[in-house]
């Protein structure tokens, strides 16, 4: 078995704290550090939007403003998808970026690609990953979705990438994390989820520590059959 060099996974909750930003980010700058290189070239992953150009101009402004250099898309989606030419860009990228969107299509695309494997394997052997929003989310283990929008009872889960080995949400906390939620009831007892608040985001190391950085993250756990906040965690504190 090859020995694996996984490096932390940084997980951004974007939403308005990001939006509302006019210069440089922080912690995109904070991301673009790990690498040591002087304006790092960033691939972007974008099938959760459909590669959505206007967000992909966006995002890559805000980066190149933040420190990064060439921000080059690894075309997955519609005519120009391509999946060994997004193989490529990935391959000589220093980092690796999953944009916003929807999870459960993000993923579908990355499994009819053939690049979940991919990005694994470019993860273990130390690529630097990043994520916004959903983008967070596919970084992590697992998503819900309803079979039956109207029916609660249709909820599973579904396998993400599994890069970072914890459940997350981001920018849910205007409804007080209601999907995080479902998820954990759904997963056995003793499970925890992290609420990334708007703005925020949360480092999780290989070993399964994370730590908050430039804003809070909420942490529940899976208790009996409900579901409880158990703390806050602010920036400096690295938690299990």
């Amino acid at each position: 078995m090859a020995e694996s060099h996984s490096t932390p996974i940084t997980l951004l909750a974007g939403g308005r704290g990001m939006r509302n930003r006019k210069g440089a980010d922080p912690l995109l700058q904070s991301v673009f550090k790990q690498t040591g290189v002087r304006k790092p070239t960033v691939a972007y992953v974008g099938p959760a939007s459909g590669d959505n150009a206007e967000f992909r101009l966006w995002m890559a402004g805000l980066m190149q403003k933040s420190g990064a250099g060439h921000v080059r898309l690894a075309p997955l989606c519609g005519r120009d998808g391509d999946a060994e030419k997004a193989k490529g860009v990935l391959e000589t990228s220093d980092l690796i970026f999953v944009s916003g969107g929807d999870v459960e299509e993000g993923m579908r695309v990355l499994r009819e690609k053939g690049m979940i494997s991919v990005l694994r394997h470019l993860h273990q052997r130390g690529k630097i990953f990043f994520g916004t929003s959903a983008g967070s989310i596919m970084l992590a283990r697992q998503w819900i979705r309803w079979r039956d929008p109207d029916d609660d009872a249709s909820a599973v889960l579904f396998d993400c990438l599994g890069l970072a080995p914890i459940f997350c949400d981001t920018h849910g906390e205007e409804d007080g994390w209601e999907e995080l939620q479902a998820l954990l009831r759904l997963s056995p007892v003793g499970t925890i989820g992290h609420g990334i608040v708007s703005g925020a985001g949360l480092i999780a190391n290989p070993d399964g520590t994370v730590s908050a950085i430039g804003g809070e993250t909420h942490r529940f756990q899976k208790k009996g059959s409900g579901v409880v906040q158990i703390e806050s965690l602010w920036p400096d504190r690295t938690a299990d």
